[in-house]
């Protein structure tokens, strides 16, 4: 991930969750574990490779818990932590933000 160039709090946020996905997985997990395919189908236009790159960072800051279960074939879910709840306003917020742009035609 790139560095913190100007030590801004909000610049620290979107380094780790800018991009056109994170976020939006955030929100999807909001609502409890979910299966990798589950992710995949949630998000359509993500692909494999991005959304195993998102995921993979989202645990690495722990926002996010990977959990495998020993079973054939391996079952692996992803979760929010007690950190990645947090995000649970930001994603509120987005929510209303984006509504708002629906309704009043903005690009």
């Amino acid at each position: 991930m790139k560095k913190n160039v100007t030590g801004c709090s909000v610049e620290e946020a979107m380094r780790l969750l800018g991009g056109r996905w994170r976020l939006l997985l955030v929100s999807y997990l909001l609502d409890g574990p979910k299966r990798f395919n589950e992710l995949r189908r949630d998000v359509p236009g993500i692909s494999q490779r991005m959304l195993t790159l998102d995921l993979r960072a989202l645990e690495e800051v722990g926002l996010v818990k990977r959990t495998v279960f020993p079973t054939v074939p391996v079952k692996v879910e992803y979760e929010l932590t007690e950190e990645g709840n947090r995000l649970r306003p930001v994603v509120s917020v987005m929510q209303d933000f984006g509504l708002w742009l629906k309704q009043s035609g903005k690009p």
